[in-house]
């Protein structure tokens, strides 16, 4: 059985821009906050961005909802700071109008007139352009002296089933527009999103349905000339059973008797119907570890980088979100 790469490689560690998405669920919006608190780490400026208006930056850094300007919500260690933006598009519109057009007056005439929502309906496509060409924006930005405004950009992306269509909507969109802003625009999204300074992040955990949906979200980035980074193993559980007991537990193959003789010895004497609950326990582990392991299995011969985070049994907070910030420095996260 082929075993992935583990860690952060020197390929997505020269990535600006890291595009974080996994089948709903998952875990994504907290994966793609701890990597930005790790990528922050040592001094470095970093802007975490969420797309699909749901507020979620703001719920796993316990913070008041993010207006549409990028507001700073964690420190990290060696003074790096993690900013975050919540893309409102009706602004973004606004901001594109004004931007390319000099449209600043008009546009909040639109807006009056119930033109921009109406606008983004008819064409569910252009939420996406705008969505991708404010990442662009962030990501390319510069200050006086020439220098990249942040050092990495983390986006809180659409979930897998949507994660082509959504950073590729652009390049459609400059083959409409053959001339102008628009076509201008359009080219330097598309030129960032498949260049090296991309990657594009999965977050799954160790079941079937979530590995499955990674694996064709991986396949569809390669057709498209996207390219994957890292899995995200997300909420990882250690085995407590050692391996050579782990296929006769899935079997049912428990000795009641050797457990209880086991328990005694340890000074504990349970009721039988709570040694009952405990084989059946046991039993139930056991499949859960060899699902797992053909989880892991069918991740490997995707042949892609790996990192994971175990589960927190006390929840997602903003301590607990340091706490994997670490564990993906401790895999080479930089």
């Amino acid at each position: 059985m082929t075993s992935p790469v583990v860690g952060w490689t020197d390929e997505i560690a020269r990535a600006r821009l890291h595009v974080v998405t996994g089948k709903g669920g998952t875990g994504k919006t907290t994966v793609a906050a701890a990597l930005a608190l790790a990528l922050a780490h040592g001094g470095r400026k970093v802007l975490l961005v969420e797309v699909e208006g749901r507020q979620g930056i703001a719920q796993v850094f316990d913070t008041q909802p993010l207006p549409y300007s990028e507001e700073k919500v964690a420190v990290a260690a060696g003074g790096g700071e993690v900013r975050a933006l919540h893309i409102d598009v009706e602004a973004a519109l606004l901001e594109y109008l004004s931007m390319f057009y000099n449209l600043g007056f008009a546009g909040r005439t639109l807006r009056r007139m119930g033109a921009i929502e109406f606008a983004t309906t008819l064409a569910p496509g252009l939420r996406d352009v705008l969505l991708t060409g404010k990442v662009k924006e962030c990501v390319t930005r510069t200050d006086d002296r020439g220098r990249h405004v942040y050092d990495a950009v983390v986006v809180d992306a659409p979930p897998t089933g949507r994660i082509v269509k959504f950073l590729d909507v652009t390049r459609a969109m400059a083959d409409l527009a053959k001339v102008g802003p628009i076509r201008g625009q359009s080219e330097g999204v598309v030129r960032l999103l498949h260049s090296g300074d991309t990657a594009v992040h999965l977050v799954t955990l160790l079941e079937e349905m979530p590995v499955r949906e990674t694996v064709e979200a991986v396949e569809e980035l390669d057709g498209a000339d996207l390219r994957p980074g890292a899995i995200v193993l997300n909420r990882v559980r250690p085995p407590r059973l050692p391996a050579r007991s782990v296929t006769p537990a899935a079997d049912g193959r428990v000795d009641a008797g050797r457990v209880r003789d086991g328990l005694a010895a340890a000074g504990l004497a349970l009721a039988d119907d709570v040694l009952d609950g405990l084989v059946a326990e046991t039993v139930e582990h056991a499949v859960r570890v060899q699902a797992e392991q053909r989880a892991r299995a069918a991740l490997a011969e995707v042949d892609l980088p790996a990192v994971e985070l175990s589960d927190l049994v006390d929840g997602v907070d903003t301590a607990a979100l340091y706490e994997l910030a670490e564990a993906l420095i401790d895999q080479g996260v930089r």
